[in-house]
């Protein structure tokens, strides 16, 4: 089966599950009816003028190797990427850092970040050599956990490196940010650089609404992680993107109406072992929505 044929296959599956949900109906029914033009014209570059940088967090294939990675990548049809350092290690030499992004800009993908990257303790030595990592992948954007009292230090590296951060939020777990609105607080004073990574997953177990946050973050909303989960209050319930109850058509509707020019990268947190058939799945139905979407604009 080819690749068009199966997310094809696998959007209008995942289409056809979430029409349970009565808040999607309306946006479904017209991403199904959209999903011939989604199959068709698969976007290379998905992201282009006018729509949204759909990709994914690499962290979704953590149990595989760079060279794998990027191989399925290719034949996902990926571009955009946000690269977790079980791929591309901190601790590697700059020969072997060099050698690794030209591998990966050779494969044709835009590197849109990396992390999460925590920082516990105030120590400038170790916080700027993650911005030097950063440096050296090119990163514009690095997704990050920093405690509180690291906050002044990370400020400074952002405007020595002109690297962006996004302040990841984790739901209840999070002592520090559960919610989007929480990692909003500690930035919204700082430079304008720092900003928020919204995980829409982890800010719905939280008790936050990611389509109503897209407008309260606002321009401090630099990337986003994407899953979907069955259950709103449980993180072991997530599935593939279109099959759970999060209002997908709501946010790419919301990013769209707020020209959100960073990344959307899907963070596949399940099946580890054997996560691209659900990854590709997930990945038909966003650029179904998508493309369901951009047809009526």
């Amino acid at each position: 089966m080819s690749l068009s044929e199966q997310s094809r296959r696998s959007f209008l599956a995942t289409a056809a599950a979430a029409l349970a949900v009565p808040a999607l109906t309306d946006s479904l029914a017209l991403a199904a009816s959209a999903s011939g033009l989604a199959a068709q014209k698969a976007p290379q570059k998905p992201g282009a003028a006018g729509g949204l940088k759909l990709g994914v967090a690499s962290y979704s294939l953590r149990k595989f190797t760079l060279d794998q990675t990027l191989d399925f990548l290719k034949e996902a049809k990926v571009q955009y990427i946000n690269f977790k350092d079980v791929h591309i290690p901190r601790t590697d030499s700059p020969e072997t850092m060099k050698a690794n992004r030209a591998k990966i800009e050779a494969a044709g993908l835009t590197i849109m970040g990396g992390g999460t990257i925590t920082w516990d303790k105030p120590e400038e030595a170790a916080i700027r050599k993650d911005f030097e990592y950063a440096k050296a992948y090119g990163f514009p954007l690095i997704v990050c956990s920093p405690a509180p009292e690291t906050l002044d230090i990370v400020e400074k590296m952002v405007k020595e490196y002109n690297i962006k951060i996004g302040i990841h939020n984790h739901g209840p777990e999070d002592k520090h940010y559960p919610k989007p609105q929480d990692a909003l607080a500690v930035v919204k004073s700082r430079d304008a650089r720092m900003g928020c990574c919204m995980d829409i997953g982890h800010a719905t177990r939280g008790g936050a609404d990611p389509v109503e946050c897209v407008k309260i973050l606002g321009p401090r909303l630099l990337d986003i992680h994407m899953k979907d989960l069955a259950d709103k209050s449980s993180r072991e319930s997530q599935v593939e993107v279109g099959k759970g109850l999060l209002d997908i058509p709501g946010l790419f509707r919301a990013l769209l109406k707020e020209k959100f020019a960073g990344h959307v990268g899907l963070e596949y947190e399940i099946n580890e072992a054997s996560p691209q058939v659900g990854m590709k799945e997930s990945l038909a139905y966003e650029r179904g929505v998508l493309a369901a979407l951009m047809s009526t604009t």
